[in-house]
């Protein structure tokens, strides 16, 4: 049997199953655990409603200090420095 993903997985996969790039079998570890997580399920309609609203943005559309205050968020997320509040309980 499969090893089921953790919510953390989820967060980190949701951006390659909404552009459907994930293989099959990572796909059906997303489903599983997106049908029985509610904290998951709330994560994945505000992604959802998120991109719908904002459409498709391009490298050039964002101002240059939005796009510099991004990429340090992202990189202290990635180092261990940013807030968990965002992402969904285990």
């Amino acid at each position: 049997m499969t090893e089921a993903i953790t919510c953390k997985e989820l967060v980190e996969l949701v951006t390659d199953y909404l552009e459907e790039a994930l293989p099959t079998d990572q796909r059906a570890r997303f489903e599983a655990h997106l049908s029985g997580c509610k904290g998951c399920q709330s994560y994945f309609a505000q992604m959802r409603q998120t991109i719908s609203l904002l459409g498709r943005l391009t490298e050039d559309t964002v101002p240059l200090e939005a796009k510099d205050e991004l990429l340090t968020l992202f990189r202290n997320w990635k180092r261990g420095k940013g807030s968990d509040a965002a992402a969904p309980a285990e």
